[in-house]
């Protein structure tokens, strides 16, 4: 009996990475659907380059930073490469909910996102090298060390933080260097004009809906994996938690889009969505789908609210993954210290956890890109920026018959 429910755990862990993994599909979409027609191969090269160097460096240094054992609970330390303990592929490691290298590549597929999350948001101005070398820096050593307060047993899981599938560990640590990038980039060529924002439409919006409900699929794994086991009671409830979640978020964000703006906005539904999907990520195991709606409901209205603010502020984000990522983001975490159903869980633990995240992030990706904008640089030509980032940093456009049409 126990090596069969060993068995099925393991297969249902396995099922959820290849759902997480199919999230990165739904980005790319999502990112090229949002943005120009001639930043679309670059984009999709950053795509690709982020889960494969992402994967690689999770099992150099990744996954042992993030799980170090016993630690000063800050820091690990760099132990190259990855061996299975001698209990790694029986019941005994992990109570028998899947074995050690499932552990190892759910876990990774987890590491690629956050920098995903970034290259939305300095999407068709940044230069490629630029990006490729914070991805390897902030995937390879801030991301673990990060992941290590809570899920590595760190002094923030001591302190009684919670965060469930990541809301912060991924979707904040995301969202700040995001917020970092696009304030040491400025904004591209045209978004304000006398100071007023100027709208920059995405080119396929068919396909940027594709990427949101792809995402949404994902994240039955990215949620329902996080239970590391195939218990169904709390399997099925983290996915009911996230799909109402899901819902609310969308269809409040389009009716508070609708009430400010007169128009039914399709792109603020489907940041809706996402908003609801990452506000629910750090407590779906422990809400009940009441809680759930009411937590997307508001992920949702502050997507709207939060777009707004973040134009008013005179920064660029062509996809709003600063609005989804980081405030929706910070909201699912505090939302866990006021719904949770399990007592031990409170508003200070999640908001001395905010906190930090914030301030580690913030400084890390800060010295990162600013390194890199006054050594390197960060930015592309203003010639590069107009003509397209595709024909100048790739040599190759991502649709045949592309320059006929545009510039």
């Amino acid at each position: 009996m126990m090596e069969g429910l060993f068995t099925a755990n393991n297969v249902w862990m396995m099922v959820c990475t290849a759902l997480v993994f199919f999230m990165h599909t739904g980005f790319a979409f999502l990112e090229i659907g949002l943005t120009r027609q001639k930043n679309t191969i670059n984009i999709l090269f950053k795509n690709i380059f982020i889960i494969t160097v992402g994967l690689l460096l999770y099992y150099l240094i990744g996954f042992n930073l993030m799980y170090p054992g016993d630690f000063n609970g800050y820091i690990g330390s760099i132990v190259p490469g990855i061996g299975a303990p001698e209990n790694g592929m029986t019941p005994d490691y992990a109570d028998g909910g899947y074995t050690w290298w499932t552990d190892f590549l759910f876990q990774g597929m987890f590491a690629a996102t956050a920098a995903t999350i970034v290259s939305g948001a300095v999407a068709e101005r940044m230069k490629i090298g630029a990006f490729m070398i914070f991805t390897v820096i902030y995937v390879g050593i801030v991301y673990p060390i990060a992941g290590s307060w809570k899920w590595g047993g760190g002094f923030l899981d001591e302190l009684g933080f919670y965060d469930f599938a990541g809301s912060t560990l991924v979707h904040s640590v995301g969202g700040w260097a995001a917020l970092v990038a696009v304030y040491l980039l400025g904004s591209r060529i045209g978004k304000f004009k006398d100071g007023k924002p100027q709208a920059i439409p995405g080119h396929n919006i068919p396909l940027a809906t594709a990427g949101v409900l792809i995402l949404w699929l994902g994240w039955f794994g990215f949620n329902g994996g996080s239970v590391l086991s195939a218990d169904p009671e709390l399997t099925s409830l983290t996915l009911v938690t996230t799909c109402l979640a899901a819902a609310a978020g969308g269809v409040v964000a389009s009716l508070v889009s609708f009430l400010r703006y007169k128009n039914l906005d399709l792109t603020m539904f489907l940041n809706g969505i996402l908003g609801g999907l990452v506000g629910i990520t750090a407590g779906a195991d422990v809400m009940t789908p009441e809680s759930a709606i009411i937590i997307g409901a508001i992920a949702g209205a502050l997507i709207v609210f939060a777009v707004s603010f973040i134009d008013a502020i005179k920064l660029d984000d062509p996809v709003g993954a600063i609005a989804v990522h980081l405030i929706c983001g910070i909201w699912g975490t505090l939302a866990v210290g006021i719904f949770s159903t399990n007592p031990d869980h409170t508003f200070v633990a999640q908001l001395i956890g905010v906190a930090c995240y914030a301030a580690f992030c913030i400084v890390t990706s800060f010295l990162i890109i600013f390194t890199l904008k006054k050594t390197i640089g960060i930015r592309v030509s203003e010639k590069e920026e107009l003509e397209g980032l595709d024909g100048h940093e790739h040599g190759m456009d991502a649709y045949a018959d592309f320059r006929m049409n545009e510039h």
